[in-house]
């Protein structure tokens, strides 16, 4: 596998630079790292004994890169998962949180390795993790990305503020579908008629 530095800053280049997007629940965003990743680590980087907006545009590629691969990959323990899935997952908890998690607990309770539905990557979620890659090694990584792109359509079906990320306003696929797409074979990516016909009930 890529060193984790490595997907790191692949994820901080997907991210981009500084948006404050009032249709994203994350708020204040540089690089992926939001205000409230900023104002949950206590992290004042222009140490004016507050974490604001300002804080946020301070941040650096090193210093995104450093608070994901320790709060985002370490911490969570993504690390202790099959090699197949870390990248795919961490980009997920970047851009999700535990989510990345959850969606992998529901997928292993379907594949008949029933799990806690929780955000947590604890010894049961391992085992059954490493159980599932053992039985279907050319299909895991790709299922969790089918899980995790459906994920994406069902809170666009939820919330209609954030349609714009699965769908562009021409029709074609949003950047949430690409970005899961990217960690899945091309066979299993859907057609433009298909995506289409997924989000033609959205107004």
């Amino acid at each position: 596998m890529r060193r984790v530095e490595q997907i790191a800053d692949e994820i901080i280049a997907r991210e981009g630079g500084y948006v404050n997007d009032p249709d994203d629940p994350g708020g204040a965003t540089k690089h992926g790292v939001t205000i409230g990743t900023l104002q949950r680590l206590g992290l004042d980087l222009t140490g004016d004994g507050r974490v604001d907006v300002n804080d946020v545009r301070r941040v650096t590629p090193a210093e995104a890169r450093r608070i994901f691969v320790e709060d985002y990959f370490r911490k969570p323990r993504l690390d202790r998962l099959p090699e197949a899935l870390q990248a795919q997952m961490f980009d997920m908890q970047v851009n999700a949180g535990a989510e990345a998690v959850r969606i992998l607990r529901r997928l292993l309770a379907r594949m008949g390795y029933p799990c806690a539905v929780d955000g947590i990557v604890g010894p049961e979620t391992e085992r059954a993790a490493r159980a599932a890659a053992a039985a279907a090694p050319d299909h895991f990584a790709d299922a969790y990305g089918i899980a995790r792109r459906n994920w994406y359509y069902d809170l666009a079906d939820r919330r209609p503020s954030s349609r714009k990320y699965a769908r562009r306003r021409d029709g074609g696929k949003g950047g949430w579908i690409l970005r899961a797409e990217s960690f899945i074979s091309p066979r299993f990516h859907l057609t433009e008629a298909q995506h289409r016909e997924r989000t033609s009930a959205w107004a």
